[in-house]
């Protein structure tokens, strides 16, 4: 309606996305308040016309709309109940919008627990990478009541190009996140194993890599990571320890389903080895660094 005052947003976790979530809704016309455990975060936003909050319940207070952008479930919920907690002083009928990957069991609980204190609890995992989160066009995996996605949808239209709404009840975004998840864990750890092998056998990778991205080989993480190893950058854009993590889960769930999945159990042994290796907190296509120091293989930046 014209004239109407756009809902007031709060961003929770100022790191690579969340601060291109929280920027894509100050570009949208909405207030926000951003928070963060990183005092220069904070103050980065602050400087491109955001607010800033010390505590989630400080940025909480008035809010309208919580956007939570943390590693995990254990954040989330430290951020939700926790002494500094958003619970205690969200208004009554906002909504707390979750968008850290994790079991759906434990967003079920979550959303449980928080509803019944008279908020809304959106499961709204995301995909697509810093680039497309500062670009306000994320695809979001969605699921909650018709009031939490009512509530949350003007925040959701600012931050996401595609928005899929997944069920009624939060856990299906989470679900379908995971799914996502595996498919991605798996096909970074092929690449690196493809493109550490082509070096071995002697070959152009810069060349192996301009045939495949042209031939049937060819995923989307075999083209979005493999440039980091063409170029010996392993600045993390998204670290291996986000899949021990994930595939981690995986296991997790496959483990209650009583469901196989060896693939992505392998691929989390690579992640695994990466990070024993000292490159947790490195990019994920690491693991090609990780295959190349096993086999003495010679890799763009390696001294090996």
């Amino acid at each position: 309606m014209p004239g109407q005052t756009k809902p007031r947003v709060a961003v929770i976790g100022l790191g690579s996305m969340g601060f291109g979530m929280a920027t894509s809704l100050l570009r949208a016309g909405f207030e926000v308040t951003g928070c963060d455990v990183a005092e220069d975060s904070i103050a980065r936003f602050v400087q491109g016309g955001g607010k800033g909050a010390k505590t989630p319940k400080e940025a909480a207070d008035g809010a309208d709309i919580v956007v939570s952008v943390v590693v995990n479930a254990a954040q989330t919920e430290t951020i939700l109940f926790g002494e500094h907690g958003v619970a205690g002083t969200l208004p009554k009928g906002s909504v707390f919008v979750s968008s850290a990957t994790m079991d759906p069991d434990v967003a079920r609980r979550l959303a449980v627990k928080l509803e019944a204190t008279g908020r809304h609890y959106l499961d709204a995992p995301i995909s697509g990478g810093a680039q497309r989160a500062a670009q306000g066009e994320l695809t979001i995996l969605a699921s909650g009541s018709a009031a939490a996605f009512a509530k949350a949808r003007p925040a959701l239209d600012a931050m996401a190009a595609k928005l899929y709404e997944l069920g009624d009840a939060a856990g299906q975004g989470a679900a379908f996140k995971m799914i996502n998840q595996l498919l991605a864990g798996v096909h970074i750890a092929a690449a690196s194993e493809a493109i550490a092998f082509a070096a071995k056998q002697g070959l152009d990778i810069r060349k192996v890599y301009e045939v495949i991205t042209a031939s049937a080989g060819n995923s989307w993480m075999f083209e979005n990571r493999m440039p980091h190893v063409l170029d010996g950058d392993y600045t993390p854009r998204s670290a291996v320890e986000i899949f021990v993590k994930d595939l981690g889960i995986i296991q997790d769930m496959a483990r209650n389903a009583k469901f196989p999945v060896p693939v992505s159990a392998a691929a989390l042994q690579m992640f695994l080895m990466t990070a024993a290796a000292g490159m947790g907190r490195d990019d994920d296509a690491s693991v090609a660094r990780m295959y190349a120091r096993v086999t003495g293989t010679k890799l763009p930046g390696e001294k090996n």
